[in-house]
């Protein structure tokens, strides 16, 4: 499906919130108006679901008309009715349940750097408890054979990107180099700068690398697992993960590279509607060896984290010896735009990092006019990175917005100097995938699997 975000006319009050915040200005309305969402220009970001304070309740609604809507948003029970926005987004958690059912599949999961200092906020607890132990406890409960963590496919990530970065410096492929992490980002440029198309990095995401590696590499760590079906949901704090997920490129001979996408919000859901006591789950490890990451995986959450993680492996591979500081402060922070220069041993590297998708669009119009020049840049559609992503726990205060994004993103950082390995090639599972089973990266295997290509895309119809 093209689009994944949708808006309740019923509900709709017309306060325009979400219009003011949309990226793309596809929330078309007047004021004290129901809302329409324009499906040709949206991106999938989800920060109007994100943003959204106009809701209907018990006190407000008849708790029979909440548990149709309910029903027909396949969110929650209709036993259970909760406030509901007017801005929502597709759910894929009636299509997990049903896939957890069947004991005809093994059911894999993974669950995305952001959503370990959030997911806690929807249990009553500050965005500094790092929960990634009850994560992968819980995953379990509900039900999932295989728990494993995209941070391992955001090594992944660092591989192959940083090789591509360093292939392109030297004349092989499009500069400057974007980042392509972002479904939403990836989208905008299909649709509004097709011209640029060719910029795109060609990794896929590290949620669709995740996927195609569970659904190759671990027929050979499990070989029950090559007469049964692998069905993998991902968890991720990005709306768009779900349109991304059923794009035809983004598939091979083993079908699509992930089957279904939560959000944060609607694996909270999914916990409280099994009755699980998320207070009291002791903490258990990822499964092996597709479960072990480095910091720079861990980075990938906040805005910056892309670039640094890149640099940490890409100016180790030109400078051949190990980095003094691995720490790039320079790229960090949480300005709408960021522009560095890091030396990469005899190039100078000028680099632009965006958070804010409304932040590129003079960047890329001075590209395409000839008044830019520089040689990656990591862009990512909400403010703050995917710590901020549209799936993730509801800040309703927007006084509160800012404080929670920073203690998020700290939480990120703290977690990233706690690991041992903070370097996405020293990533004792990562150099076994490319020992045992990819060969190297950029390798025939790797852009197999691990790499992608850009539709044009001019109308919802050709989405």
């Amino acid at each position: 499906m093209a689009i994944v975000i949708y808006i309740d006319r019923d509900l709709c009050t017309g306060c325009r919130r979400c219009a003011e915040i949309c990226p793309t200005g596809a929330i078309e309305g007047n004021q004290g108006e129901p809302q329409i969402l324009n499906r040709e220009i949206c991106v999938n970001c989800g920060q109007c679901v994100q943003i959204c304070s106009a809701y209907a309740s018990p006190y407000t609604t008849s708790p029979e008309t909440m548990a149709a809507k309910n029903r027909e948003r396949r969110l929650l029970p209709a036993a259970a009715p909760e406030p509901l926005f007017a801005a929502y987004n597709e759910s894929h958690e009636e299509l997990v349940r049903e896939a957890l059912a069947r004991p005809d599949l093994f059911n894999a999961v993974q669950f995305a750097p952001a959503i370990r200092f959030a997911l806690a906020e929807d249990f009553g607890l500050s965005p500094q408890v790092v929960t990634i132990g009850r994560i992968v406890a819980a995953l379990r409960r509900l039900g999932f054979k295989y728990v494993y963590d995209t941070n391992f496919a955001a090594d992944l990530t660092v591989m192959e990107e940083g090789y591509e970065l360093l292939q392109r410096l030297q004349g092989d492929g499009a500069l400057p180099l974007f980042s392509s992490c972002c479904p939403a980002w990836v989208k905008f440029v299909e649709q509004a700068y097709p011209q640029l198309i060719a910029n795109l990095s060609t990794c896929k995401s590290p949620q669709q690398m995740a996927g195609a590696i569970f659904k190759t590499y671990t027929g050979q760590l499990d070989p029950d697992l090559r007469s049964r079906h692998l069905f993998v949901t991902a968890v991720m704090p990005c709306i768009a993960k779900k349109f991304e997920c059923n794009r035809p490129e983004l598939s091979g001979s083993y079908g699509r590279d992930v089957d279904a996408v939560l959000t944060t919000r609607e694996l909270a859901h999914l916990i409280k509607d099994k009755g699980i006591d998320w207070h009291s789950l002791a903490e258990e490890e990822a499964d092996q060896p597709l479960g072990k990451y480095s910091g720079a995986g861990a980075i990938f959450g906040v805005t910056g984290g892309v670039t640094e993680a890149v640099l940490r492996t890409a100016a180790e591979v030109v400078g051949g010896k190990p980095l003094e500081e691995i720490e790039f402060h320079e790229v960090r922070g949480m300005a709408g735009t960021r522009k560095v220069n890091i030396n990469l041993g005899k190039e100078q590297l000028e680099i632009i990092i965006v958070a804010g998708l409304k932040n590129v669009v003079p960047i890329l119009d001075d590209l395409i006019a000839g008044k830019a020049s520089f040689h990656f840049m990591e862009v990512m559609a909400c403010p703050a990175g995917c710590l901020s992503g549209g799936g993730q726990p509801k800040i309703l205060v927007e006084t509160y917005r800012g404080s929670i994004y920073r203690q998020r993103a700290a939480s990120i950082y703290n977690h990233d100097r706690d690991l041992p390995v903070r370097k996405a090639h020293e990533n004792p599972a990562i150099k076994q995938l490319y020992a045992d089973f990819l060969g190297q990266p950029l390798g025939e295997l790797s852009h197999a699997l691990l790499h992608t290509h850009y539709t044009v895309r001019r109308s919802e119809e050709n989405v």
